[in-house]
């Protein structure tokens, strides 16, 4: 019976591990066999490399512009989008957060629901350097000579699009970890305060230590999502000036759709399975860690 029980399990079980294996893990398999070999959209036959195509990202200054690009992209996430979004939303609930707890949850997540292309585009029309809203206020205070053509130059150029990201990214961030701090009991205040403990102290002994696990799963969250990047570079920069605003997806992208080298871009598209993969299993240790302390 009890057998028969478990094969109606698998039963119900089979048709959705199908749909996952056809439609998730067959393109995974698939691209990292793909990454072995050189092969055109326009020419029929494929040829075997090895790994090749992993010897040709290793050479390649372009990869390693995207994958530092990348890296960038990750450390000013964890910074802005944990760190300082923890701030925000430890001073907001201790000053105002309890009579406009709703408001300021509303105001977080407006920029959130925006589609990344309109603040994409929003974005190039602040960033323009005549008449854009950046440099209007830099002349405005007097630093003249700060303004300058931020997606135009290849020193500012990521950092232009890594700010678009910051802000739309920043409230839905700073939203989940004052859910985080209101979980708090009070009471761990309440004694922090008869102990004497100032603000800051306050901070770090209690709101840090309670919001741990939060914080460690926007960490996670954040890098991995830094290393997918592909839609605001696409329509910011596309890339550019100079590859200088270049990410694995959109070097990825150039590699097979401009460069017809699909190989390579199969190749890339590996890395930042690995990269994104090694992110998951950090999670997964850390949710079963948790789950163990439970």
């Amino acid at each position: 019976m009890k057998r028969r029980r478990r094969f109606g399990h698998a039963l119900y079980a089979a048709p959705a591990l199908a749909l996952i294996a056809l439609f998730v893990y067959y393109p995974i398999v698939e691209n990292i066999r793909l990454s072995l070999f050189k092969f055109s959209v326009f020419q029929p036959g494929t040829r075997y490399v090895g790994l090749e195509n992993y010897r040709q990202a290793l050479q390649d200054p372009v990869f390693w512009k995207a994958l530092s690009n990348n890296v960038c992209y990750a450390a000013a996430s964890v910074v802005f989008q944990v760190g300082a979004a923890l701030v925000l939303a430890a001073v907001l609930e201790a000053v105002i957060g309890r009579r406009l707890r709703g408001v300021l949850r509303t105001v977080y997540f407006i920029p959130a629901a925006v589609s990344m292309t309109v603040a994409g585009l929003l974005f190039r029309f602040l960033y323009q350097p005549d008449a854009g809203l950046v440099n209007d206020a830099l002349r405005a205070v007097g630093l003249d000579g700060a303004a300058r053509d931020w997606l135009g130059e290849t020193a500012t150029s990521i950092w232009g699009v890594i700010s678009m990201s910051q802000w739309q990214s920043f409230g839905y961030t700073t939203m989940l970890l004052t859910v985080a701090i209101q979980r708090i009991p009070r009471e761990l205040y309440e004694a922090a305060t008869v102990d004497g403990a100032g603000r800051v102290r306050t901070f770090f002994t209690v709101t840090v230590p309670m919001v741990r696990e939060m914080t460690t799963l926007l960490v996670i969250l954040t890098v991995s999502q830094a290393f997918l990047v592909f839609n605001e570079v696409m329509v910011m920069t596309g890339g550019g000036p100079s590859n200088s605003s270049q990410v694995l997806g959109t070097w990825l992208y150039a590699s097979a759709f401009t460069g017809d080298d699909m190989g390579y871009a199969a190749a890339i598209g590996t890395v930042m399975f690995l990269l994104t993969f090694a992110a998951g299993i950090l999670q997964l240790i850390h949710s079963r860690r948790k789950a163990v302390a439970v």
